[in-house]
């Protein structure tokens, strides 16, 4: 709910911290394409993500990379410059672990592409990126299938909200950093050689709630 407000209600408190953390132009904008009000609040995942992007995975498919039923992405975007912005958005730290849930020859495949994307990294070799912290992982496989594999201009934004209480989420920042420090130490990908095409945007709701009450005054 929260992240369907940003997006079509104050895309600049998100925008403004994205091209903040990634260094890019004052002036740079980013259109996004999900979840918009108007296609309700619909989020994309295999060859639709893709295609709403409007980019071709001409050097490695999509389908030779990942199953069907792959991650359904929270917001995607694209800038004036071409460059494209896959959002995954958590309230709350136990959201950050998950299992892979797939049929054999699926989970063959995706465990991998998680290899690869491990070693590319060069992420802890006896640590399974299918188990504990899987949303995660498959979301760093798929940074490595546009980025390396297919030379694309992606960025992976992850957005943990604060001050989430109905989902008992975390107050401040630093609990979420405490959380994503033990990922990082157990996957053993402190710094990596995607590390500058990720980036952490932390979103106060409060401050999503202020702007609420504010415009409906006026």
């Amino acid at each position: 709910m929260w992240l369907q407000i940003l997006i079509n209600k104050y895309p600049k408190l998100l925008t403004s911290q994205i091209k903040k953390n990634l260094g890019m132009r004052e002036d740079e904008k980013i259109k996004w394409f999900s979840p918009l009000e108007k296609d309700d609040y619909a989020e994309y995942r295999d060859q639709s993500f893709i295609d709403l992007l409007g980019v071709k995975l001409e050097r490695v498919p999509l389908n030779d990379f990942w199953p069907k039923r792959g991650p359904q992405w929270d917001a995607l975007g694209k800038s004036d410059s071409g460059e494209l912005f896959l959002i995954e958005a958590k309230s709350h730290i136990s959201e950050m672990i998950s299992n892979v849930r797939a049929k054999i020859d699926s989970k063959k495949k995706i465990q991998k592409s998680l290899e690869k994307t491990k070693e590319f990294l060069n992420g802890r070799p006896e640590v399974d990126w299918s188990i504990r912290f899987y949303q995660y992982t498959n979301r760093l496989a798929h940074l490595y299938l546009l980025r390396e594999l297919n030379k694309l201009p992606a960025y992976l934004v992850f957005i943990y909200f604060i001050s989430d209480e109905d989902q008992k989420g975390p107050k401040t920042i630093d609990e979420w950093k405490g959380a994503l420090k033990l990922l990082h130490s157990y996957l053993g990908i402190g710094r990596h050689k995607l590390k500058k095409f990720t980036t952490e945007v932390f979103i106060d709701i409060n401050s999503i709630r202020a702007l609420e009450r504010l415009n409906s005054k006026n």
